[in-house]
């Protein structure tokens, strides 16, 4: 006699299901406040992005315009094309040999959707766009005399009057 096989049903029971969802939802719970606020890290990630192309675009400006016998001129001006480097086909502000504040935008190539750089004389403050009070910023100091380097500061935070940038 010939032996009939039953046709076996294949799937998943509900206890296994059940155990699938548990083990996810116990996943979640974990992995979710992780991921939660991401945004302020990412903000503070392009901020330092945009820190780092100005520390580089200052030491460029710097040799170009040792390179170009340019090392100690004071007065910065577009007037005058003793007083500025070109890099990147644009004219590019100097103070006392170095990077001047006003052309920190374009030598760093900011993108002005992106960032936010406020000049305030040879000092300039950069931050994420619409900066708010905590928004993550940088100074960048401008020089302030024949073989004084300008400076960038570390990575902080705008203060409550959202004027300044409270950076070491």
């Amino acid at each position: 006699m010939a032996h009939v096989q039953g046709k076996k049903e294949q799937g998943f029971t509900l206890i296994e299901l059940v155990m699938v969802i548990v083990i996810l939802g116990i996943l979640a719970a974990f992995a979710l406040p992780r991921f939660a606020n991401l945004s302020g890290e990412a903000e503070t990630a392009v901020i330092q992005g945009a820190q780092g192309s100005v520390k580089s675009a200052a030491a460029i400006i710097r040799s170009t315009a040792l390179a170009e016998g340019k090392g100690s001129v004071t007065t910065p001006s577009t007037a005058d094309a003793t007083n500025t480097v070109k890099l990147e086909g644009k004219d590019i502000k100097l103070q006392n040999g170095f990077l001047d504040a006003s052309s920190v935008e374009d030598a760093a190539q900011l993108d002005t959707a992106e960032f936010d750089v406020t000049v305030a004389g040879e000092d300039a403050i950069i931050t994420v766009d619409s900066p708010s009070e905590g928004s993550p910023c940088f100074n960048f100091t401008g020089s302030s005399g024949a073989g004084s380097a300008p400076t960038v500061s570390e990575v902080g935070k705008m203060n409550a009057a959202v004027a300044a940038c409270d950076a070491s």
